[in-house]
């Protein structure tokens, strides 16, 4: 089985899962509950529905608010999907309920930028898998699959209501330290989906761009695509070479090109993620 091929093997999805699902159930148990922080999403929703009635967990009442929520998401969206993110689902409430840690954190603005450190990376990992954290995350599917609502909005327009309810109820400071939290969430789960994912497209103008192309195939083993240019000082044909590679590759391909020909012109650009050929599979859920 080929490296990208694993991606849609269950035991590989299952650790995914059961991984990130510990990561972000410790930062939530072990550092933002302490606190009492409010995480976004539906977790978000479950913690204040523990802090209102004071019956169950929120994990427990995670669970619970899941139930009709993975109803819908096994009508409108795949079988496979809803079936790892029932596990997910499961998982997380199972390592909520069993975590006792207390990290002993006392400044209530490290208490967010670390709690929203670990939830991020691990909702980012559960995201590398076929399957989602649950919650507000099948809505947001849904909605994007149905209406291209992206999915961004969807998590801001329910965050929305939980911060705005929490503002109600709950101290300014502890709910801006959710926000916080929240916002370094996001980011560190961007990071986690994009970190082996990300690529470098490159764009290389030279009198020797067939010679370029035979040295990147011998020596990076990655194939290139020739674009048909016109130069518009010169008023003559000419090849521009195109090809994708990763950051390790970079420093050897610019070497290759101004070996040949110093007086290349090379053009870098990121993108956050190549499908198709040799490189990631599309992701089908």
């Amino acid at each position: 089985m080929a490296l990208r091929d694993y991606s849609y093997s269950v035991w590989w999805n299952l650790i995914l899962i059961t991984t990130g699902s510990v990561l972000f159930s410790y930062g939530l148990k072990a550092i933002a509950v302490p606190h009492g922080f409010v995480p976004g999403g539906l977790f978000g929703f479950a913690t204040l529905a523990y802090y209102f009635s004071g019956t169950l967990t929120p994990g427990l009442w995670f669970i619970v608010l899941s139930i009709p929520l993975v109803v819908i998401g096994f009508i409108y969206i795949s079988k496979r999907f809803m079936a790892y993110t029932l596990y997910a689902t499961i998982a997380l409430t199972i390592a909520y309920e069993l975590i006792t840690h207390d990290t002993g954190i006392v400044n209530q603005f490290y208490a967010a930028l670390t709690s929203g450190v670990i939830c991020g990376i691990g909702a980012g990992i559960v995201l590398k898998s076929l399957g989602s954290n649950g919650g507000i995350d099948i809505i947001a599917i849904i909605l994007y699959q149905k209406f291209n609502i992206g999915l961004g909005k969807s998590y801001m327009f329910f965050n929305l209501i939980v911060f705005g309810i929490s503002f109600m109820f709950i101290e300014p400071d502890v709910v801006i330290a959710s926000i916080i939290l929240v916002f370094l969430t996001s980011i560190s789960l961007e990071y986690v989906l994009s970190a082996f994912n990300q690529r470098k497209v490159v764009f290389i103008i030279s009198d020797f761009s067939d010679y370029i192309a035979d040295q990147v195939i011998k020596n990076l083993g990655v194939s290139s695509t020739f674009i048909n240019g016109y130069g518009a000082y010169m008023r003559q044909p000419k090849n521009v070479l195109m090809t994708v590679i990763n950051n390790v590759q970079l420093k050897r391909l610019e070497e290759i090109v101004f070996t040949e020909d110093e007086n290349a012109l090379f053009i870098v650009e990121n993108t956050f993620n190549v499908i198709g050929s040799s490189f990631s599979k599309r992701k089908i859920y």
